[in-house]
C-alpha cells in the first residue's frame, strides 16, 4: 500500500507522521527525531503532506517539497476542529492529515529564505523598538522621582539627558547619574541598530517592484511596504481585497443568528504587527484630511463628521488593506481620483 496523504505535526525534537492511503485507511503511525525525517521522507513515493503553519513550518515546507513532495501549510485554528478528544502528538497528526485534503480548507503558501529574511528584520526592528520604549520610560520616571519632569516624546528624555551632562548635576547624585548615563548610552546603542536595519529594509525596498508598488498608497512607506511583500508571497491566495483585510481582523467580528445580522468591534484575527502598521499608517491619512482633495480625502472627511476617529481610522486601514491587494494582484500602482 502507498501513503497518498501524510501529517506531520513538527516539533522542536520529535516529529509525529500520521500516513493514509487513496482509501483513508491509516498504514503509518510513526514518530521519528528531527534528523531522520527528511531522509525517511526521501523514500516514500510522492504525495500530499500537510503541517501545522508555525515559526519553523517555512523551512521544513521548502526541505521537504525539495524531496517531490507536495506540501500544504495548514493555520493551526482550521486544524484545531479536526483534533478528536485528547490533545497529543498523535492526535494532531491524525487531524493535520485529515484537515489537509478538506476542499474548503484556506493554506498558508510557503515563504521564501529572502521573504523570512526580510521578516526577521521586521520582528527585530520591533523588538528594539519596544526595548526603545522601555528605557524612555524609565528614564523619565528616574527623573521624576527627583522632581525632575520630562515632557511628552522621546525627543524630549534626550534633551534632558543632554541638560544633563552638559549644565551639570540637576540635582541628582553621583549614583543616580551614573545610572542614567548607562540608560541613555543603551538609548544610544539602541537608535543606531534600528537605523542599520531600517537601512537593510531600504536596500531591499528598492530592488523589490511590489515593494515599491505598495509605496505609491497613501499612508504606506517604507517599512508597512516591506512588511506587506514579505508577509503575503502569493495574492491569489486571497480570492478578494476583502477576504486579505478579513486575514488581517480588520473586519468586524460577526455574530449573527435566525436572520439577524450582529457585527461587533474587528476580530483582529491575523497577523497583529501588519494589522498595527495599517493602522498607524491610516492615522496619519485621518490627520491629512483636511488638505486631501481626492475622493479618499472626501470620503475620509464624511466619516469623521459621523463616526469617532479611531473607527475612521480602522475603517481606512481596512481600505488600504483592500488597495495592497488589488495592487499585488494585479501589478499596478496605486493612482489617486481627484473629487468631481
Amino acid at each position: 500500500m502507498t501513503i497518498t496523504t501524510l501529517g506531520i505535526d513538527i516539533a522542536k525534537s520529535v516529529f509525529q507522521l500520521h500516513g493514509v492511503d487513496a482509501d483513508g485507511t491509516v498504514i503509518l503511525q510513526k514518530k521519528l527525531r528531527r534528523g531522520a525525517v527528511l531522509s525517511f521522507l526521501d523514500q516514500l513515493d510522492p504525495c500530499l503532506i500537510g503541517i501545522e503553519a508555525c515559526a519553523t513550518s517555512h523551512h521544513w515546507a521548502r526541505e521537504i517539497a525539495a524531496l517531490g513532495h507536495e506540501v500544504r501549510l495548514i493555520p493551526p485554528a482550521y486544524v484545531k476542529p479536526y483534533v478528536k478528544r485528547q490533545k497529543n502528538d498523535v492526535a494532531d497528526a491524525e487531524a493535520i492529515c485529515e484537515a489537509v485534503t478538506r476542499p474548503n480548507m484556506r493554506f498558508v503558501p510557503v515563504k521564501t529564505k529572502e521573504q523570512q529574511s526580510v521578516l526577521v528584520l521586521h520582528r527585530s526592528r520591533d523588538l528594539l523598538m519596544r526595548q526603545r520604549t522601555m528605557i524612555l520610560n524609565a528614564i523619565r520616571a528616574h527623573f521624576a522621582e527627583f522632581g525632575i519632569i520630562a515632557p511628552q516624546g522621546p525627543r524630549k528624555v534626550i534633551e534632558l539627558v543632554a541638560r544633563l551632562r552638559d549644565d551639570g548635576n540637576l540635582g541628582l547624585s553621583e549614583v543616580a547619574q551614573s545610572a542614567l548615563f548607562a540608560l541613555a548610552e543603551q538609548l544610544e546603542s539602541l537608535a543606531t541598530r534600528v537605523r542599520a536595519i531600517e537601512q537593510q529594509l531600504l536596500a531591499w525596498h528598492r530592488q523589490n517592484a511590489a515593494s515599491q508598488r505598495l509605496e505609491t498608497i497613501p499612508g504606506v512607506g517604507i517599512i508597512t511596504a516591506t512588511a506587506l511583500t514579505a508577509s503575503v508571497p502569493d495574492p491569489a491566495v486571497f480570492k478578494s481585497g476583502r477576504q486579505f483585510a478579513a486575514y488581517l481582523g480588520l473586519v468586524p467580528r460577526q455574530n449573527s443568528s435566525g436572520g439577524k445580522d450582529r457585527l461587533g468591534h474587528i476580530s483582529k484575527m491575523g497577523n497583529g504587527y501588519l494589522r498595527r502598521l495599517l493602522v498607524v499608517g491610516a492615522t496619519s491619512v485621518t490627520r491629512r484630511a483636511a488638505s486631501n482633495n481626492t475622493r479618499t480625502g472626501v470620503w475620509v472627511r464624511s466619516l469623521l463628521e459621523r463616526k469617532p476617529t479611531r473607527l475612521v481610522t480602522v475603517a481606512i486601514a481596512n481600505k488600504t488593506a483592500r488597495t495592497a491587494w488589488a495592487l499585488l494582484a494585479k501589478g499596478e500602482n496605486y493612482k489617486a481620483k481627484l473629487a468631481i
